[in-house]
């Protein structure tokens, strides 16, 4: 026999209804709409104004639920990436297990900031390959506006909610699925991205609060310069390490974190922005959820399909960075739903052309 493989057998996503664009940000903070899109590509986000972490999640695996027939009663484990769990304890996952009804589930969440859903994801698939475990719910869902400073512009307008899941089934094919993936830590690089309040080391006080540490501290200079070299290069080795080459890519899923990285990331790899899934512009960077909501956008309106091969890249807080290479199995669906068809529509006409601006100054994509 040969190796088990886990496959991706169904995907959701939701983000919340309201929109906080960038002219929003300028009646808030010293920012412009050209200073943003310049500087990241993103031109709005979402924003839970009621709720929690638990609540984006549960309404991604709904959608979930109704595009596969699956149902809570068939889900053995769940993996939750985020950085924003409800609490500390109970885990969000025992939060939605509840919430859905997922009896027959155990599972725990996972931190790993930006890289969470692809961690997440090879650690569901371990379960699967395993052959103790036939269906794994992996989720990437952030609630950031709960972390963010709405008197920072430098993270303010970076980072936005929303909620993405993927079911992890066995393959009836050794050669489709989850291949091969590449991870990376770098706990050097945690004193340029983290939040400082709230945990053991610094429990929650009058001061930690006074001092805004409940907050993201990032230092977007340093992030930046690691970030745009570490995704790249990650994304490119693990093509080469299985003998591709940028031609036999079909999709590149990045980490949506700013356009100038996921640029260098396609250049790096020898890829076409038309070969790259892009929705920074309308969701900014919600962390866990970036690459599972591209994922399940995409597929909707009937992008992905089966045998295709993809790469999903990521680079987040630890450092920690990694990407996975996969080949698609899940069939398109017959037609997109009404509630995406004309996000559909515009994905047909809409292009990406990257601002001089935008590109990359140093040559580190190539």
């Amino acid at each position: 026999m040969g190796q088990r493989r886990a496959t991706i057998t169904a995907v959701g996503h939701y983000v919340p209804e309201k929109v906080l664009s960038n002219f929003d940000l300028e009646k808030m903070v010293d920012t412009s709409d050209e200073w943003i899109r310049t500087r990241t590509g993103i031109r709005e986000r979402r924003i839970l104004e009621k709720g929690a972490t638990s609540d984006l999640a549960v309404e991604a695996i709904k959608r979930l639920f109704e595009n596969s027939g699956v149902g809570p009663e068939d889900i053995e484990v769940i993996v939750v990436a985020t950085v924003t769990p409800d609490m500390f304890f109970p885990s969000t996952a025992a939060v939605i297990q509840e919430k859905l009804g997922l009896k027959r589930a155990w599972g725990f969440d996972l931190s790993a900031a930006c890289s969470g859903f692809i961690y997440a994801l090879i650690t569901g698939a371990q379960f699967i390959e395993s052959g103790n475990y036939n269906k794994v719910l992996v989720v990437g869902a952030d609630k950031m506006s709960a972390i963010v400073d709405y008197t920072d512009r430098n993270t303010c307008v970076l980072f936005g909610d929303g909620a993405g899941a993927v079911l992890l089934e066995p393959s009836d094919d050794p050669e489709y699925g989850i291949l091969d993936h590449i991870f990376y830590m770098d706990g050097t690089g945690g004193k340029y991205l983290y939040m400082p309040g709230g945990g053991s080391l610094n429990p929650p006080t009058y001061e930690t609060v006074d001092k805004k540490m409940h907050y993201i501290y990032q230092d977007g200079r340093a992030v930046f310069k690691v970030a745009v070299v570490g995704m790249a290069d990650v994304s490119a080795e693990i093509v080469e390490r299985n003998g591709l080459r940028g031609d036999d890519i079909d999709w590149l899923v990045p980490h949506q974190a700013n356009l100038r990285i996921i640029t260098a990331t396609a250049e790096r790899m020898g890829l076409d922005l038309s070969k790259v899934m892009i929705n920074i512009d309308r969701y900014g960077n919600t962390t866990a959820a970036t690459i599972p909501l591209c994922l399940s956008e995409y597929w909707e309106c009937g992008k992905l399909k089966p045998g295709q091969r993809i790469v999903m890249s990521a680079f987040g807080a630890g450092y920690t960075w990694g990407a996975v290479l996969m080949r698609w199995s899940l069939p398109n669906p017959p037609q997109p739903r009404p509630d995406v068809a004309r996000y559909c529509e515009e994905m047909d006409s809409r292009r990406f052309e990257i601002p001089e601006e935008l590109k990359i100054k140093n040559n580190v994509a190539k």
